[in-house]
């Protein structure tokens, strides 16, 4: 009993005699490439707080990425060791000799270390980069508003256990990722990379010299040591960071000759086709006239309003516009597709209006008019709508059946009680036909202040997603829901963020709702982006209405 009692008390003078006497820093590799991730590792031999090491003196010559914190504590002959060790992704901004300063840590520093950055080109003929980032713009010299796409593709030839690509980063622009992402294989140098390739439309809405900041992909490599270790063990995995090159952009304001809508494309065209083809129309027939705008390196939102007009004797009705938008040649392409019905009532020539948009050319630097010139449009009689001619027979026939002046006499003074007698049975009629008709008045109007609400709440809520403004997005979830849940024949109780989860039962809305609210009230708040959010409660829409949308996984953002 006394030897148990003081080897307890050993052990507790040992541990509590403990304490911190030395702070390592080491990197798993130098030199390095530049935009390519080095590991730093700080070793403290003590059990030090999480928070104990502070990476902002890194800042100036390396981008920090994700920090992980390890504690380990052995015991060998009442021998205790305590280590704390930290382990940090660093990018290198820039080429040249970079320094990492001693690190301090409960008073204790760890030793500088030199950091030499090289440009992938000066690297060795036999030595290639297993992961890297390239960025290509269609355009860098643009107008503000000009859409432009930037394609960014990541290329790997370890095996990648998991990871996530950023958007690209430009202050005051519109980003947007086109389609999914594909996927590719290629041999550069005599090595094999996979490809994941991503394209965005981006447009600037300020004028001047900026920067585009260029993704970063950080995840985790599978070591080619740990994939010829026995299958049943773990795979040791290691995390890596990589960043594109960032690209300049000069963006010019408006020309001062410019008055009205700016339109800022490449190429901008109207066409039109008729259904059936024109010829001679016929009164009554409707003619169907499809007019389409295209427009590259536009948006469909920036698409203008096609709006027709006919001279009299003609009526226009135009249908719900179709907007399409697709890549060609690496150029955004966006497209609105507008039909108008055209019945004529009178027989005739009509001259239909030129239609016009006016927009600027960016090649060559000039303001242009898109046309569709005006044109003749003849009518011709309808048969089929032609009055029947009235013959002898029938006007014998009419007059046999229209009663004389004494008849009618004749008849009111036999049934004079009878119009008394049908005056009640009228009046009910009527009295009945008006309570039905102001009980469908105030259904119809419930149904459009319904319709209201649901329209009201969505697009809200889409405004705010587009505008990246977290707060309004915060407070227009909970009335779109509820609307969406009226409309959708589930009317329930939503008082709370946290029950949309179990009611849309989305692991996406979920998702974007958790990043919302983590960007506002999180350890850790930022700026926060709308993307993720819109594309979820679009694709929730549309799935109510079609239930035909199928889900699909790529590449993390």
């Amino acid at each position: 009993m006394v030897k148990v009692i003081f080897s307890l008390v050993f052990i507790l003078l040992s541990l509590n005699s403990y304490a911190l006497t030395q702070v390592t820093a080491s990197v798993d590799k130098n030199p390095v490439v530049v935009n390519e991730s080095l590991i730093l590792t700080v070793v403290a031999d003590d059990n030090i707080d999480n928070n104990a090491l502070d990476t902002s003196s890194l800042l100036a010559d390396f981008i920090v990425g994700r920090t992980s914190v390890s504690s380990q504590t052995s015991m060998v002959n009442f021998n205790t060791t305590r280590t704390t060790t930290w382990t940090t992704v660093l990018i290198p901004r820039r080429a040249g000799e970079l320094l990492i300063p001693a690190l301090t840590i409960d008073g204790q520093n760890s030793q500088e270390i030199k950091v030499k950055a090289i440009e992938a080109s000066d690297m060795p003929g036999n030595s290639q980069q297993d992961l890297f980032i390239t960025t290509k713009a269609s355009a860098t010299d643009i107008y503000v508003q000009q859409q432009i796409t930037l394609t960014v593709k990541l290329h790997f030839s370890a095996e990648l256990k998991r990871g996530s690509l950023t958007e690209p980063a430009l202050a005051a622009a519109n980003i947007l990722q086109i389609g999914k992402d594909k996927e590719s294989e290629n041999i550069i140098n005599g090595k094999r990379y996979r490809i994941i390739e991503r394209v965005y439309a981006i447009s600037p809405q300020q004028s001047g010299n900026v920067l585009l900041k260029s993704p970063v992909f950080s995840g985790e490599i599978i070591m080619p040591s740990s994939r010829r270790s026995n299958f049943l063990s773990f795979a040791e995995t290691k995390p890596v960071s990589v960043v594109g090159e960032d690209i300049s952009l000069t963006i010019k304001a408006i020309p001062d000759q410019v008055a009205g809508t700016w339109l800022p494309s490449e190429l901008l065209a109207l066409h039109q086709e008729w259904h059936p083809l024109p010829a001679k129309f016929k009164v009554g027939e409707p003619i169907t006239r499809t007019i389409t705008l295209t427009a590259a390196g536009l948006s469909e939102e920036q698409l203008p309003e096609i709006k027709m007009t006919v001279p009299q004797g003609l009526k226009v009705y135009p249908d719900q516009a179709e907007l399409h938008t697709g890549l060609n040649n690496e150029r955004l392409v966006s497209q609105k597709v507008i039909n108008f019905a055209i019945v004529a009532s009178q027989a005739g020539e009509y001259q239909l209006p030129e239609i016009s948009i006016p927009w600027w050319n960016t090649v060559t630097n000039k303001a242009e008019m898109a046309k569709i010139p005006s044109q003749k449009v003849t009518i011709i009689p309808n048969p089929e709508l032609a009055q029947v001619p009235v013959t002898n027979v029938d006007r014998k026939q009419a007059e046999d059946l229209t009663p004389t002046a004494a008849t009618k006499t004749i008849v009111v003074e036999k049934n004079s009680l009878w119009p008394w007698i049908f005056l009640p049975l009228w009046l009910l009629t009527l009295l009945a036909w008006y309570i039905s008709a102001k009980r469908s008045s105030i259904q119809n109007k419930k149904q459009d202040a319904n319709d209201a609400d649901i329209n009201n709440g969505y697009l809200s809520l889409m405004a705010a997603c587009k505008q990246n403004n977290g707060e309004r997005a915060l407070n227009s979830l909970l009335p779109w829901a509820k609307s969406y849940s009226i409309d959708n024949n589930r009317p329930c109780s939503l008082t709370t963020l946290d029950a949309l989860h179990d009611y849309f039962n989305s692991p996406a809305l979920s998702q974007a709702i958790i990043e919302l609210q983590q960007s506002y009230y999180g350890k850790m708040p930022g700026q926060w982006r709308g993307d993720s959010l819109l594309v979820v409660i679009q694709a929730i829409q549309k799935d109510k209405n079609s239930k035909t949308e199928p889900q699909s996984l790529s590449l993390n953002p």
